[in-house]
């Protein structure tokens, strides 16, 4: 169980790792994106471990996910739990011969091996002792069922891959790195990212909702961050922030927000992705399917109407996921 340091510790580096001393009911998981300059080789890699127990049965584990944006295929390489190392300091994260830090990565994977360094330095959500990162001030709060972070919204990248035997170049490329960790992932959810918006080159776009348990029910929670230039613009259910609308069906997720940036429309179009594996409380579970292939709309309209951004986005990252139906009609807070 960890204690009262770590937990302080943890809350002030959301980057780093939060599961030294728990032992059942845990997973963390980094997700880390690599783009090519001209957006035809997309990746994420999503190196982690879940320690769970399914009746007898101890199902710990650690992994590195892969997921080809371009293709749409997936992977999930399995090690033993004592294959993971990661510090509770910083991000550095060892799953067997596999590294991620904060200089860069290196795999050695089946059909995936090389280096990519991170040309310059990330750019994470603030965090202060009020908000702490991107939960704000729910990272604060003990025991929720899942915790979020964002170590980079985005960073230079130098350095390949090689693919089945093919080289591919990331050098002048664009990185993101987020990250999760808790007891479970939401029984609901919308994630949408992308640092690739047209017109806006230092732009980075991060946004989600979901079914968040509280006591003994439940409200639909979000948060989403803007980044343009060196501000950021945030719509979070801590800062006052109000959905205006939420609609998602078999092709598009449309959603408006209001805050104190003025408001927000997003429009996310759906398209088949890969498959990857995610946390339930017992075992990790093959059932979320993302893609890196999405286009967002993206609509920014200042308080005294002027519109700052309308642009499209690319290369985008998206899971629609889950009891859709209770995501919709669970309230907000």
């Amino acid at each position: 169980m960890r204690g009262p340091a770590a937990f302080i510790r943890g809350i002030r580096r959301p980057e780093a790792f939060h599961g030294h001393g728990v032992r059942r009911g845990f997973f963390e998981g980094w997700y880390v994106k690599l783009v090519d300059p001209v957006q035809q080789a997309r990746w994420a890699l999503i190196p982690g471990v879940f320690r769970g127990r399914d009746g007898e049965d101890v199902t710990d584990e650690a992994f590195v996910q892969v997921l080809d944006g371009a293709t749409g295929r997936s992977w999930y390489h399995r090690y033993a739990a004592t294959d993971f190392v990661a510090s509770d300091r910083g991000f550095d994260v060892r799953v067997g011969p596999n590294h991620f830090g904060t200089s860069g990565i290196r795999l050695d994977l089946p059909d995936l091996r090389g280096e990519v360094e991170f040309a310059s330095g990330f750019d994470p959500w603030p965090v202060t002792w009020r908000r702490p990162g991107i939960m704000g001030p729910y990272a604060w709060v003990p025991l929720m069922e899942c915790y979020h972070g964002v170590v980079s919204f985005g960073h230079d990248l130098r350095g390949a891959l090689d693919v089945e035997g093919t080289r591919q170049d990331f050098t002048g490329g664009r990185g993101y790195i987020e990250k999760d960790w808790g007891r479970a992932f939401p029984a609901g959810y919308v994630w949408m990212h992308s640092n690739h918006l047209a017109g806006a080159p230092e732009a980075s776009l991060v946004a989600s909702v979901a079914i968040i348990p509280w006591l003994r029910s439940s409200f639909r929670g979000f948060i989403v961050g803007l980044r343009l230039g060196r501000r950021l613009h945030s719509w979070a259910t801590y800062n006052g922030s109000k959905e205006r609308s939420l609609s998602i069906d078999d092709s598009h997720v449309r959603w408006s927000l209001e805050g104190p940036s003025g408001v927000l429309e997003l429009s996310a179009e759906r398209v088949r992705g890969g498959l990857l594996h995610a946390p339930i409380r017992t075992r990790m579970h093959e059932r979320v399917e993302e893609t890196l292939d999405a286009t967002l709309g993206v609509r920014l309209t200042d308080p005294s109407g002027q519109v700052v951004l309308d642009t499209t986005a690319t290369s985008a990252g998206l899971e629609v996921h889950g009891d859709l139906e209770r995501l919709l009609a669970v309230g907000t807070r």
